[in-house]
């Protein structure tokens, strides 16, 4: 299996609406488009990409979501016995980007349809990381249009990012120039990004026999799922362990 580039930013934009709360399962019903009772009540459905994989089966969705996972773009996460969907640094390159990009979109349609201001409080609190990529992209455009709710914002949040949107302020009031070369590095890195990182074997070394041993793709997986962390003995070691010969 290989996953089409828009496929991997469906699968991290609807894991956005449940990071840390929700799993694979909720995760897959998301994109299969779900009715479920647990869905509708937490407004799963108004994700942009619900339903994107309608026409699919709820174990096919999950092979895909499984795909992500092996591939370095989404890991569990144990809460108590809770397995929880959560990004890896490589994902939350990628969904940053993207919602960033949605952000920019949105005041393009607010300010097209010559829609009033929106209260910026529901950009507060948000990952500053992502916040300051989507200023980043408003001051590459250079356009003035953007202004009106830079100043709306800059009202509500907080100083670092009250510095940051005045920063973008004054670059598009001076027409600064744009460093392009910026702006293609980053969208190299995230091209990259979406290749993601194929499972292979490993060797680990024993902590009780020193041998080396291989950590299989199969095992990997597993251990993936059940929120475990990589093995300290080998199979000889860890089947010594379990009887009490160690």
């Amino acid at each position: 299996m290989n996953l089409t580039k828009d496929e991997k930013l469906a699968i991290l934009r609807a894991a956005d609406e449940l990071i840390a709360t929700g799993g694979r399962n909720l995760l897959s019903k998301i994109l299969k488009g779900s009715r479920e009772k647990k869905v509708l009540e937490l407004e799963l459905d108004k994700s942009p990409v619900y339903g994107y994989f309608q026409s699919e089966t709820i174990a096919a969705i999950t092979e895909k979501v499984d795909w992500m996972i092996e591939h370095d773009f989404l890991e569990i996460f144990y809460s108590g016995k809770l397995p929880m969907i959560v990004y890896t640094d490589r994902g939350w390159q990628i969904e940053a980007n993207q919602r960033a990009d949605e952000f920019l979109l949105e005041w393009d349609k607010l300010i097209a349809e010559d829609a009033p201001i929106p209260d910026m409080e529901y950009l507060k609190d948000r990952n500053r990381h992502m916040i300051f990529l989507f200023l980043d992209k408003i001051r590459e455009t250079g356009d003035p249009k953007y202004i009106p709710f830079l100043e709306a914002w800059e009202k509500v949040d907080y100083k670092k990012v009250r510095a940051k949107i005045r920063d973008v302020i004054q670059s598009i009031t001076e027409n600064a120039p744009i460093d392009l070369d910026l702006v293609e590095q980053r969208e190299a890195e995230i091209e990259e990004a979406l290749k993601g990182e194929a499972p292979q074997d490993f060797r680990l070394k024993c902590w009780d026999c020193g041998n080396r041993f291989i950590f299989t793709v199969g095992e990997q997986n597993f251990f993936k799922q059940k929120g475990l962390h990589l093995p300290k003995r080998c199979p000889k070691c860890r089947e010594r362990w379990k009887f009490g010969y160690l």
